[in-house]
């Protein structure tokens, strides 16, 4: 209790922060949103009029002080394009980009892990020539253009893969909302067509995003393993006639588990960042679509609800990456 508490006071500075530099950000945006809403054949007056009904007559000031106001009260205030509040969008949106999101670090950490730990058993070795290149190509390449060109050779060229229109195909209903993760909704609901066709519509945008994040993963667990197995504790089980697989997975990994821990939180977060091109590319209705949308039409609230939530997700997975780290590894201190 004392980690949770003292980590959520020392998010309250950067919450402040984040608040203070969106307002700023969201009114630097290029454009004029009373001049967009009222209309292409819209007067001076009608542009007045719209600006008021917005908000945007009074000074900047002023227009903070509202905006805490509201944010004190749980509003986020109301999205112009789509005539919703922005906290009903963030809800029905944010779990479409938590399950692309965690898909793609299940599958980056599943092949990331174990080729770090192959490449760290013999280094130099082939296994770790294809660890450097993996992680240079996954880090060179830029997200939105790997998800173009997986796009134009597996849909267009080999029609492998469905359409890139979202979440799911045309032909299928949205199974009945549990969780928000339609893949987990329709196993619940044994619609294993249904399941199918989810996951087919998953399948690109986590591996786009999978392998933006394979290469940190396989870098990390490659240096900090083979920091360990040259350890004198690992030659010392090694001695005492252990199994290979014991010492590895018991002894070694056990002791690089942190940073790597530590490094998938981090990848986590820069594919939440990611997955907004990535949303675009393939159609997926998430949360990054819904800003990208917002600061073409300069609409202040989606955009500023959109970092706030962002930050809200990170400063949450930063807290359980801490507990989780505490867990595993005993000597891992949490006095603030």
């Amino acid at each position: 209790m004392r980690l949770i508490a003292s980590r959520l006071l020392a998010a309250i500075p950067t919450l402040i922060g984040i608040v203070i530099v969106t307002f700023a950000l969201t009114r630097m945006l290029p454009g004029d949103p009373a001049a967009y809403f009222a209309g292409p054949a819209a007067t001076a007056k009608s542009i007045e009029e719209t600006r008021v009904r917005l908000g945007l007559d009074g000074s900047i000031p002023e227009q903070f002080v509202d905006y805490v106001a509201d944010l004190a009260r749980g509003d986020l205030g109301r999205s112009l394009t789509t005539g919703q509040d922005v906290l009903d969008d963030l809800r029905a949106r944010l779990p479409a980009s938590l399950e692309l999101t965690f898909g793609a670090l299940l599958l980056a950490a599943g092949i990331g892990i174990p080729l770090g730990v192959a490449a760290a058993l013999k280094p130099g070795g082939g296994l770790d020539r294809l660890c450097s290149l993996v992680s240079t190509a996954g880090q060179a390449i830029p997200t939105f253009f790997l998800g173009l060109l997986l796009v134009f050779v597996f849909y267009y060229l080999l029609d492998w893969a469905p359409a890139p229109i979202g979440r799911l195909d045309i032909f299928y209903s949205s199974p009945v909302e549990i969780t928000g993760f339609w893949s987990i909704d329709a196993a619940l609901a044994g619609d294993w067509p249904t399941l199918v066709a989810v996951l087919a519509q998953l399948v690109l945008p986590v591996v786009t995003l999978a392998l933006f994040g394979l290469g940190p993963l396989a870098r990390v667990t490659r240096a900090t393993m083979i920091e360990v197995l040259a350890g004198d504790f690992v030659r010392t089980a090694r001695a005492a006639g252990l199994s290979r697989r014991k010492v590895l997975w018991t002894y070694a990994f056990r002791n690089a588990v942190v940073p790597v821990l530590n490094t998938a939180g981090m990848v986590f977060s820069f594919m939440l960042g990611a997955s907004v091109l990535a949303e675009k590319v393939f159609g997926w209705p998430g949360i990054g679509a819904y800003a990208i949308d917002a600061v073409l039409a300069s609409d202040y609230a989606p955009v500023q609800g959109f970092v706030l939530a962002m930050a809200f997700l990170y400063l949450v997975l930063n807290l359980a990456i801490d507990i989780a780290a505490g867990l595993l590894d005993p000597r891992v201190k949490f006095d603030a």
